[in-house]
C-alpha cells in the first residue's frame, strides 16, 4: 500500500515522499484512514513502529482541506493593528486547533521536528513545542504566533493554562502519546485537567504501549466509540534486536565488562543506561578519561544543553551517550548499534523503550543488561512482560566468578542448583526460611528481605543481617563483607563519594588504552 492509497492531501505525500517514506507501517495503515474519517482512536504499538505519522497524517490532511479558507489573524497581528489605532494592547490567548501530549521535552521536540517535515509543502500550519526547561519569553513569543499545533508536556502546559495563555475552545483534535508513560510519571491528574478543558465535539487519539489497567480505565473516560487498533504482540517486540545478559559479580567487573563492549569494533554509537542522573554524569567522565567520546544526558541538564547533546549525537561527535530513562523515549538516531543497561530499569515496560532506541527503522541492534546476581527477579519480570527468554551470555576473561540464578533459559553449563540456594557457594548460608515455600532463583519475590525482616531494596548483602545501599557495593567496587559501619551517603546504582574517581582510577577501571 502506497501513501497516495491512503486518501492523504497530495502536499502530505510529497513531503512524506521526500522525507524517504516509501510505505506505510502496518500501525499507519490502520490509524491514518481511520483518523481522516474523524474516529477517536486506541492504538497499541511498539515504539519505532511509526506512531507520530501515524496521529500526525490524519491531522493535517484535515488542515490541508481547510486551507482555502482565509487565514484566521493571529494575536500578534491584533496586537499590531490596536497599536497602530492608538490602542491598549492586551495578550490574546493561543487558540491551537490540535494538542499533541507527550511525556518527556525530547518526545515533545521529536513530534515537533517530524511535523515540519510533514508540513514542508503546506501553508499556514505551524507547530510549536511547550515543555519545561525553555525560558518563558521563549515560550510566550511561540504562543503569540497563535500555532495551529500545540505539542507540550503536562507540567509546563497547566502552567499557561492557569495563567491565561492557552484557550482551548477552538481544539479539534488530541493526542496523548506514549499514554502509559505519562500516567507512570504522575501526569493523571494534569491530563484530566487538561482534557477537562477541550470540547466535547474533539477527535481524540491514544497511543499507548499497553491499554489495559489505569490506561484502559482512563482511554475508555475520555473516548468515544474509539477503534482499538493493536499492532506487534509482546512475542513479536523487537526481533532484529539481539538481547543478551552478563551477570557480574561486583562494581569493578560490571565497569571492566562495560569497556569491553564499548570497545566493540561493530559498535557504531550507543546509549549506556543507568538508573541515577549521578551515575550518568560520573560514568560519562570515567568514560571520556578513558578515550571514549561520551557524553550524559538527564532531566537536571537544562533545555539547552539537552539539545546540543542530542544534536551532537546526531552528528556524530557523540559515540556513547550516557543517559537516565528520561531519554529512553524521543532520541531517534538511526546509528546507535547499540544499548547497554548499566542499571536495569524500574519497570519492565521502560526496558522495552530502552533496547528501542536501537534497531530502528528495521535495522539490526545489539541490547545487553549488566546484571548483578541479586537482581534475577528483576530479569525474570522483564521476561514475562516482553514474553522473550533473555540468553544470557559470557564475555571469555570477564566470566562471574559466581554462578548465574536459576532461571528458565540459562546458558548450557550453569549450575544453579535446587532453586532455594541457586547461587549460593558450598558452605554459603542460604537464606531460605523454612516452611516459606522454595524461591525461583534463589531470591525472595522483589528485592527480598534480610534476616530481620527488613525490606531491603537491592536484594540481599552477602551476611544476610544488614541492608545495604542499592547495588549492595562499598566505594572499592566489592561487596562489603567486614560489617562495619557504611559511610552516611548510600548511593543508588552502587557509587559512593561525592566526587568522581581520579584520572589514575578511571584508567584502572575502564582501561588505559
Amino acid at each position: 500500500m502506497s501513501f497516495e492509497a491512503l486518501g492523504l492531501h497530495t502536499s502530505i505525500v510529497k513531503a512524506v515522499s521526500v522525507a524517504g517514506y516509501e510505505k506505510p507501517t502496518p500501525v499507519q495503515e490502520q490509524a491514518v484512514p481511520a483518523g481522516i474519517a474523524g474516529r477517536d482512536l486506541l492504538v497499541s504499538s511498539q515504539t519505532g513502529s511509526g506512531k507520530t505519522a501515524a496521529f500526525m497524517l490524519p491531522a493535517l490532511n484535515k488542515f490541508a482541506n481547510q486551507e482555502a479558507a482565509p487565514a484566521p489573524r493571529t494575536p500578534a497581528q491584533n496586537a499590531q493593528s490596536a497599536r497602530a489605532r492608538g490602542e491598549r494592547v492586551r495578550f490574546t490567548p493561543a487558540q491551537p486547533k490540535m494538542l499533541v501530549l507527550t511525556p518527556t521535552r525530547e518526545l515533545a521536540l521529536q513530534v515537533t521536528s517530524a511535523t515540519e517535515q510533514y508540513t514542508a509543502f503546506m501553508r499556514r500550519i505551524r507547530a510549536v513545542s511547550i515543555l519545561g526547561g525553555m525560558p518563558y519569553p521563549k515560550q510566550m513569543q511561540l504562543l503569540a504566533k497563535n500555532p495551529e499545533i500545540l505539542v507540550a508536556t503536562p507540567g509546563r502546559l497547566i502552567d499557561h493554562m492557569e495563567s491565561g495563555k492557552i484557550d482551548f475552545s477552538q481544539l479539534e483534535i488530541l493526542v496523548l502519546d506514549e499514554a502509559d508513560r505519562m500516567l507512570d510519571m504522575g501526569f493523571i491528574e494534569d491530563i484530566e485537567k487538561i482534557v477537562a478543558a477541550t470540547p466535547d465535539s474533539r477527535q481524540t487519539m491514544l497511543f499507548s504501549a499497553t491499554l489495559d489497567g489505569v490506561v484502559g480505565n482512563m482511554a475508555r473516560r475520555i473516548t468515544k466509540d474509539p477503534l482499538t487498533i493493536q499492532i506487534a504482540s509482546g512475542t513479536k517486540r523487537h526481533e532484529n534486536i539481539t538481547q543478551k545478559v552478563h551477570f557480574v559479580d561486583d562494581l569493578s567487573h560490571k565497569n571492566r565488562l562495560l569497556d569491553h563492549l564499548l570497545r566493540d569494533e561493530t559498535l557504531d554509537q550507543a546509549v549506556v543506561f543507568t538508573a541515577t542522573k549521578r551515575d550518568a554524569d560520573m560514568i560519562a567522565d570515567r568514560l571520556n578519561i578513558a578515550g571514549f567520546a561520551a557524553a550524559a544526558l538527564h532531566g537536571d541538564m537544562h533545555q539547552g544543553a539537552r539539545n546540543r547533546t542530542l544534536d551532537s549525537m546526531r552528528r556524530g561527535q557523540v559515540k556513547v551517550l550516557v543517559a537516565t530513562d528520561v531519554a529512553a523515549r524521543g532520541i531517534d538516531v538511526p546509528t546507535i548499534t547499540h544499548v547497554v543497561n548499566y542499571d536495569l530499569p524500574k519497570f519492565p515496560e521502560d526496558y522495552v523503550h530502552r533496547i528501542g532506541r536501537t534497531g530502528r527503522a528495521g535495522r539490526n541492534g545489539i541490547a545487553v543488561s549488566l546484571v548483578n546476581h541479586a537482581e534475577g527477579m528483576n530479569v525474570k519480570r522483564i521476561e514475562r512482560f516482553t514474553k522473550q527468554i533473555i540468553p544470557v551470555d559470557v564475555v571469555e576473561g570477564f566470566e562471574p566468578k559466581r554462578s548465574a540464578p536459576a532461571r528458565s533459559g540459562a546458558r548450557p553449563g550453569w549450575k544453579p542448583g535446587d532453586g532455594r540456594n541457586a547461587g549460593a557457594k558450598p558452605g554459603q548460608r542460604s537464606f531460605h526460611k523454612p516452611g516459606s515455600g522454595p524461591r525461583e532463583g534463589g531470591f525472595r519475590s522483589e528485592g527480598g528481605f534480610n534476616r530481620d525482616s527488613a525490606p531491603r531494596e537491592g536484594g540481599y548483602n552477602r551476611e544476610g543481617g544488614r541492608p545495604a545501599a542499592a547495588g549492595g557495593y562499598n566505594r572499592e567496587g566489592g561487596p562489603r563483607r567486614d560489617g562495619g559501619p557504611r559511610d552516611s551517603t548510600p548511593r543508588e546504582g552502587g557509587y559512593r563519594g561525592s566526587h568522581p574517581r581520579s584520572a589514575d582510577n578511571a584508567r584502572r577501571t575502564f582501561g588505559d588504552r
